[in-house]
C-alpha cells in the first residue's frame, strides 16, 4: 500500500469523490446540498493498492493556522484494514507540513464509524462551523497538531 499526492484533476480522485457522495446520499436519505465535485484548493492524497486508488482524502485551508480534512473515503471492499486511520495520519502530516497547527473536519451524525475513527484518533467535538452551520446532521471535530518530540 502506498499513500501519494494526487492533483484535484486526477480521474481516480474524481471517481472516489463521486462514489463517496453517492454513498453519502444513500446514508443521509438524499439530503440536498451534497457537493459532488473536487476542489482545486484541496491537496489530495490517494491510497494505492495493487496499482489502483482505493481511498482518498484532502486538506483544505480554512485560515492561516487551520486546515480542514475533506473528502475522506475508503472504497467499501477495502474497509476494515486500517486504511482510513493511516490516511488520516498522512493527512495530519500534510496539514502540519503546510503550516497548520489545527485540523478540523465535519462528518454526519449518521456515520458512527467515521465518528469513532475521529474520536479514537484524538479529535475533540467542536461547535459546527462555516457552511455546516444550520445542518442538523453535521457534527464537527478538531485536533491540535503537535510538534514531534
Amino acid at each position: 500500500m502506498l499513500i501519494e499526492s494526487r492533483p484535484a484533476t486526477d480521474p481516480e480522485i474524481d471517481a472516489l469523490v463521486t462514489a463517496q457522495q453517492r454513498e453519502l446520499r444513500v446514508a443521509d436519505g438524499g439530503l440536498d446540498g451534497q457537493a459532488t465535485v473536487t476542489h482545486d484548493d484541496i491537496r489530495y492524497l490517494a491510497v494505492v493498492a495493487d496499482g489502483r486508488a482505493v481511498a482518498c482524502g484532502g486538506i483544505q485551508g480554512i485560515d492561516a493556522g487551520t486546515g480542514e480534512v475533506k473528502r475522506m473515503y475508503v472504497r467499501p471492499a477495502y474497509r476494515g484494514r486500517g486504511i482510513a486511520r493511516q490516511l488520516l495520519t498522512a493527512l495530519e502530516e500534510l496539514a502540519f507540513q503546510q503550516g497548520y497547527g489545527v485540523v478540523r473536519l465535519e462528518t454526519g451524525t449518521y456515520l458512527p464509524a467515521a465518528i469513532a475513527l475521529y474520536t479514537s484518533s484524538g479529535y475533540e467535538p467542536i461547535p459546527v462551523y462555516g457552511e455546516y452551520v444550520g445542518n442538523p446532521y453535521s457534527v464537527c471535530f478538531a485536533k491540535r497538531l503537535r510538534v514531534p518530540a
